[in-house]
């Protein structure tokens, strides 16, 4: 029964460790799936955009813009609305893509929600009846669903 508390104690520094590691790891992805998301819609928000002017438009719309842009050649036109949307759409693919092939908007809400449960444990097993072996069991079990979170971090000084 000595050896309790400093189980207890041990794994209360695993939890912070961890947390410690989920929150690093979440400064870093949140970011990132943040902007990948910004990528996607703007590039095919974008490349909507530039399709939609001479759509809709037509001749009067290109030869607007040919006057604006002071071009000689209407073709001109069509080659950069089309280049233009072209380069918007494919950098919302690729934005997509690397959103989807990484999980990354998967990842950041796994991440989010263990650094609650382990909040919520930590909690439990300071001030509930919690015994070290169920505080372990559940520990195991909210940490599983995030092992690509690198290691445990460092503490900060």
């Amino acid at each position: 029964m000595s050896e309790q508390p400093d189980k207890r104690q041990k794994l209360t520094e695993n939890i912070e460790q961890r947390q410690l590691a989920l929150q690093a790891f979440l400064r870093k992805a949140r970011p990132r799936r943040n902007r990948l998301a910004s990528t996607s819609v703007v590039g095919s928000a974008l490349s909507a955009a530039l399709t939609a002017g001479p759509a809709f438009g037509g001749t009067k719309f290109t030869t607007a813009a040919q006057g604006a842009l002071s071009l000689e050649q209407s073709s001109t036109v069509w080659q950069v609305l089309c280049l233009g949307a072209v380069l918007a759409s494919l950098a919302a693919a690729m934005a997509t893509n690397l959103a989807n092939s990484h999980s990354v908007a998967e990842r950041v809400s796994a991440a989010e929600t263990c650094n609650a449960q382990l909040e919520a444990l930590q909690t439990a097993l300071t001030f509930g009846n919690l015994s070290v072996e169920d505080a372990l069991q559940l520990y195991q079990q909210y940490t599983a669903p995030v092992a690509f979170v690198d290691g445990l971090a460092k503490p900060v000084p």
